[in-house]
């Protein structure tokens, strides 16, 4: 599991990462949320504003990856989890890309992601949602040079489109909620505590 979470906040203003949501930061629920889930190891990978951010995953049991290269894009963040994923032994057959800024995602959900991978043997399986694809979504390794070759702020989307033919899609229309205005990090406030 990698949670991309290293990103400026320009269009918000402020760390997104550290907004608050049903009593924790952002980052904090995310990365509980990946620890709830059958996905290990987690990594978190940190970019802008990142000495303040460790400090809400201490305790934790996850990786923490800096990416020096942040301003680059979504696509360097990617390329930095990968590169530790890459590198656990014996290797994983597969990692999960979220971002830390997705609130109504569940545990639960992440574990479907890999159940439909092993159930039904697709390389990708990804979150469907307002008429679109994107993350959370699991790659399997057959992916990760695709994945480490994104450039600049490109995500993962076009590997997903690129390779329908061994895709599964998942309904998760709790992934179109995202924080990147001001307006949304407002609803924040109204969400029930459970």
């Amino acid at each position: 599991m990698v949670i991309l979470a290293a990103g400026a906040s320009v269009r918000l203003g402020q760390p997104k990462q550290l907004l608050r949501f049903r009593g924790l930061s952002l980052l904090r629920h995310a990365t509980e949320t990946a620890l709830g889930s059958v996905c290990r190891p987690v990594l978190v990978v940190l970019g802008a504003f990142a000495d303040r951010l460790q400090a809400e995953l201490a305790a934790l049991p996850v990786t923490v990856v800096i990416n020096s290269a942040w301003a680059e894009g979504m696509a360097s963040s990617i390329r930095a989890g990968l590169r530790v994923v890459a590198s656990e032994a014996p290797g994983p057959d597969a990692v999960v890309i979220m971002l830390c800024d997705q609130p109504l995602l569940t545990s639960r959900m992440l574990d479907q992601l890999v159940r439909v991978h092993r159930l039904e043997a697709r390389g990708i399986v990804a979150a469907a949602y307002e008429e679109t694809l994107g993350v959370p979504a699991l790659f399997s390794r057959r992916y990760f040079t695709e994945l480490a070759s994104l450039e600049e702020d490109q995500g993962a989307k076009r590997i997903i489109f690129k390779h329908e033919i061994d895709l599964a899609r998942i309904s998760l229309p709790e992934a179109a909620f995202d924080v990147d205005r001001i307006e949304e990090a407002k609803l924040l406030e109204n969400f029930p505590l459970n």
